[in-house]
């Protein structure tokens, strides 16, 4: 029996709808059949309409070869904080149940033109700007967080119920997911892909990013998305013996006891594995200037933004009783900061982006963790210690899965590079995942698929 094309990632399923071998209905019918399998233990759909969803994949199996896109035979999870025109957009709040905005995010349109078939909306935590309560549940163990507030995307991805997902970064709403449910992430420079009708926590920090099992994926997705560095880097991925990568601790290593024994392992191990494929490899302190940004500036900047952009709901009376608390207080914590300490920030961090750049442009990439540990147990998402400094830096990050940590959950570790260097930071990350990728595949917890399914693809 052939194996269900859910199993499959979006570059092989391209291919077979190419060549006619696989239809779009088959495609959307294996994909239902996964959810109804999986739904009750994932939970990773905020909506999700089988009718719709068959409807429009026989629309796509309609259209000539000619105006078929280069995503036709492709599935799409769409993140429910951007606006979507045929499926409702409640931002993840009660305030919004049954909006429908009328109109998909420019990032939709352009995949739904594409040819890609949107399955549904992912979960969020609310506004994308919340840490608890997340119902989805990490496809590895159903007892830990599959982070956030991508948390949806991160998990239908790695639980074989889409092949590409839409998120969002503020702090490390695109790398923790990643790192957690084991799979790949792109969060691009900032306002490299259009923000326009994704609901807004800070138009500073805010940046649309990319899911998949397969980083040729991802290299798909940011040419459709017009992606693309000034130089294109070479056709073939760069030998490691011919690279030269910095390990960046950052200031957060040694603080409130991070990171955990399973980071240092994969720290330690991920740094050997390079340097036994010949990589040049050193330890980088990028110094105080750069760690200022964790001690409070990137803080001061979300809390501001999120006060002023999250104030229409609070001040609606009928909205505000729906809000979660911490939204709350994130508006009524935004007088706790001064207009002297938010400009310090506004002012202070853009010098440091291009002195960041041209530390990074002496490397292939820079390596730093994406989470303190594996996943946490319970409900909370996680923290964004290790992912801040990246985020208000606008760098491009590429989460690349690996590793194990001691509960058999996966453990990720983040490539940098510098700004609108994304199609390289994605070519060298291709090196770097086949020494890392199965680094510690025997150790971790087994997914319920049919045997001989690949986790993962370069």
């Amino acid at each position: 029996m052939p194996i269900s094309s859910s199993y499959l990632t979006a570059s092989e399923t391209i291919a077979l709808a190419a060549k006619d071998e696989l239809s779009i209905l088959q495609l959307a019918r294996d994909h239902i059949a996964r959810f109804e399998q999986r739904d009750p233990a994932v939970r990773a759909w905020e909506h999700y309409d089988r009718e719709r969803i068959l409807k429009e994949a026989a629309r796509l199996d309609s259209l000539p070869k000619e105006k078929r896109g280069p995503l036709f035979g492709a599935t799409l999870g769409v993140k429910d904080v951007m606006n979507t025109l045929d499926m409702p957009t409640t931002y993840g709040s009660k305030a919004y149940q049954g909006h429908r905005p009328g109109s998909d995010a420019p990032l939709v349109h352009v995949l739904r033109n594409a040819g890609v078939l949107i399955l549904g909306k992912t979960v969020t935590t609310e506004f994308a700007s919340t840490m608890d309560n997340v119902p989805t549940l990490n496809p590895y163990d159903a007892s830990r967080t599959p982070g956030g507030s991508s948390s949806g995307s991160g998990a239908a991805v790695r639980d074989f119920q889409c092949q590409l997902a839409l998120g969002t970064q503020t702090g490390g709403s695109m790398v923790r997911p990643a790192s957690f449910n084991g799979i790949f992430c792109i969060k691009p420079t900032w306002n490299s892909i259009s923000r326009d009708g994704i609901k807004v926590s800070s138009l500073i920090l805010d940046t649309p990013g990319l899911y998949a099992r397969s980083l040729t994926d991802l290299q798909l997705l940011l040419k459709v998305l017009n992606v693309h560095d000034d130089v294109p880097p070479p056709m073939l991925p760069k030998p490691l013996s011919d690279c030269r990568f910095a390990y960046v601790k950052t200031v957060v290593w040694d603080s409130e006891g991070q990171p955990s024994r399973e980071v240092e392992r994969a720290w330690a191990k991920s740094r050997q594995l390079l340097e036994e494929a010949g990589a040049h490899v050193e330890d980088l302190d990028l110094g105080q200037d750069f760690e200022n940004i964790v001690n409070g500036r990137h803080a001061d900047i979300m809390s501001w933004d999120a006060g002023l952009n999250f104030y229409n709901e609070y001040e609606d009376p009928v909205n505000r009783r729906h809000l979660a608390q911490m939204l709350v207080e994130k508006v009524e914590a935004r007088s706790a900061i001064s207009q002297k300490q938010y400009l310090h920030a506004l002012d202070s961090i853009p010098a440091l982006r291009p002195r960041f750049d041209a530390i990074a442009e002496q490397y292939d990439a820079i390596v730093t963790p994406s989470v303190p540990g594996e996943a946490p147990q319970g409900t909370k998402t996680g923290t964004h210690i290790f992912n801040a400094m990246w985020t208000v830096l606008h760098v491009p990050c590429v989460n690349v899965p690996g590793f194990a940590g001691e509960n058999g959950m996966p453990v990720g570790l983040t490539l940098v590079g510098p700004r609108f260097h994304d199609e390289r930071l994605l070519t060298v990350s291709r090196s770097v995942a086949h020494v890392w990728l199965h680094a510690d595949a025997t150790e971790l917890r087994p997914l319920p698929v049919p045997e001989g399914v690949k986790m993962l693809q370069i």
